[in-house]
């Protein structure tokens, strides 16, 4: 069978090298690993018969990124439903030979002990995984007769985590062991330790990705200097302590300017509960949706109220009729307030039925290039001008936990709930390879 594919240069080698046992892919947004991970897969298990294994650690986040990228690559390649089929429930892709992938997420670990002679995974988003899943898929690794084959991918994250320890500077009884410098692997970009071998990719070196995406990078250095270090440079590092660093603070009357000429479609309230230590908090925003600003211009902020007491002093939505979007955790709160005739909706749920995470909310608030305050919203300046992320015993940050418990923080969460703030990964379709 002829198959003909266009690869990146910087990649070539990775794709058709089968000398290591482990591969290990880091670098930034838009460099292509996922892209040519899947390619080096797919051009293997038409060439040998094998099982590999896909694993992410949430399940429903496969469909929409490895399954559906493999999808495309073998549609670009010209492959029909004779050569390699696609089934969706359970997610499973064979070939004609008899080689199959199928998928797993570590959110449901029990599924893994039925798997059997398996002589090739790929870990995407690696990071995202515990170091003991790592283990356990790595004893899921055997086959009697065939060489056994990792690949690990991810975005670089924290030396704190396990990936840069395990792969860079792993801790023993004996003390830390230098196992790569990791400036080593971006000045030299593929290296080869025993029998891992390391590759780190940039956007530069995707020569289909658009100038525009680059630029789009490279505009990060003056909002968010953490994530140009990620996203563009793809470099570990102890990250910043700020959790938003693209923070401000403007006089209301300048903020209600421009406030005022953004369309209603792109304002937004979001609320959280409180009683005891816990607040109210109710915000008022509008998105500058062009250039991925975010205004805030009204709060509300106060605690030990009962639901009628925080409902008589939030009257003016029930006049106004705006909505106000609320942790979906808290359904009979909600409909409290309903019933006395406000507009209130609770957030989203994800595919597998749960909210999203605090990670995923905080994440998606840095996306934005700049978050204006008008200077009248006193207790949103106090939690989040200086809110920090909370630090391990190593004094590496926890993402998801932070120095205070910011209520304005989850309502801004809630309000921006239905909003989807671009996001600089690049997905690949095949438009991106001119097909």
């Amino acid at each position: 069978m002829d198959i003909m594919k266009e690869v990146n240069p910087h990649f070539e080698d990775f794709v058709f090298d089968w000398e290591s046992k482990i591969y290990f892919l880091v670098g930034g947004y838009g460099s292509s690993k996922s892209y040519h991970i899947a390619m080096k897969i797919i051009l293997k298990l038409l060439t040998e018969k094998r099982t590999a294994l896909v694993v992410r650690e949430v399940y429903d986040t496969i469909r929409d990124s490895c399954f559906s990228l493999m999808e495309e690559i073998c549609d670009d390649m010209g492959l029909s439903a004779k050569h390699v089929l696609f089934l969706r429930s359970p997610m499973v892709v064979r070939f004609f030979n008899g080689s199959k992938i199928i998928f797993k997420g570590m959110d449901k670990p029990a599924k893994l002990k039925s798997i059997h002679n398996v002589s090739l995974i790929w870990i995407e988003e690696c990071s995202e995984l515990k170091e003991a899943g790592f283990k356990e898929l790595l004893g899921r690794l055997r086959h009697p007769s065939l060489p056994l084959y990792m690949i690990l991918s991810t975005n670089p994250v924290a030396r704190s985590n396990w990936t840069y320890k395990h792969f860079f500077k792993r801790q023993t009884e004996k003390g830390e062991v230098l196992i790569l410098d990791d400036n080593e692997l971006y000045e030299k970009r593929i290296v080869r330790v025993g029998k891992t071998y390391y590759h780190h990719s940039i956007a530069d070196d995707n020569y289909f990705l658009p100038h525009s995406y680059i630029e789009q990078l490279d505009e990060m250095e003056s909002y968010d200097a953490d994530l140009y270090r990620v996203a563009r440079l793809g470099r570990f590092g102890a990250n910043g302590r700020l959790v938003l660093p693209q923070f401000e603070i403007m006089p209301h009357d300048e903020v209600m300017a421009i406030v005022d000429g953004i369309p209603r479609r792109y304002k937004r309230v979001g609320m959280d509960f409180g009683f005891e230590k816990s607040y109210n908090a109710v915000l008022r925003m509008a998105i500058d949706h062009d250039n991925q600003w975010l205004y805030i211009y009204w709060e509300y902020y106060a605690n030990h109220m009962t639901d009628d007491e925080t409902a008589d002093a939030l009257q003016e939505f029930v006049e106004s009729r705006e909505c106000i979007k609320a942790d979906c955790a808290e359904p009979k709160a909600i409909r409290y307030y309903q019933k006395r005739g406000f507009n209130m909706v609770a957030t989203r749920k994800t595919n597998g039925g749960t909210r999203h995470s605090r990670l995923d909310n905080t994440r998606k608030m840095k996306r934005f290039k700049r978050i204006i305050c008008s200077d009248r919203c006193k207790h949103t300046i106090e939690e989040l001008k200086d809110m920090t992320f909370a630090l391990d015993r190593d004094g590496e940050i926890i993402p998801d936990e932070f120095s205070i418990d910011a209520h304005t923080f989850s309502a801004m969460w809630y309000g921006l709930d239905d909003y989807d703030v671009a996001d600089v990964k690049h997905r690949f379709r095949k438009e991106d390879f001119g097909l």
